[in-house]
């Protein structure tokens, strides 16, 4: 399965490593790639929780705008 989330106010490689590290904290997550210029996250994983992902970017700091 994979995840898509686009994600406001990242600007730099430290939001880019803080979200990374955010989203593989979540249960179910394999692997994690975040894009500063495309501002999205690729989560890939086993039955993976919108809410638990959009939750995880929100406590890091930053605004999801949407998880397809």
């Amino acid at each position: 399965m994979e995840k898509i989330i686009s994600i406001e106010g990242m600007s730099c490689e430290h939001c880019v490593k803080a979200v990374t590290n955010a989203l593989k904290e979540v249960d179910g997550v394999e692997d994690v790639s975040v894009s500063l210029e495309a501002k999205n996250a690729v989560v890939k994983g086993e039955n993976l929780d919108d809410n638990k992902l959009k939750g995880a970017v929100e406590e890091a700091g930053y605004d999801v705008v949407s998880i397809n």
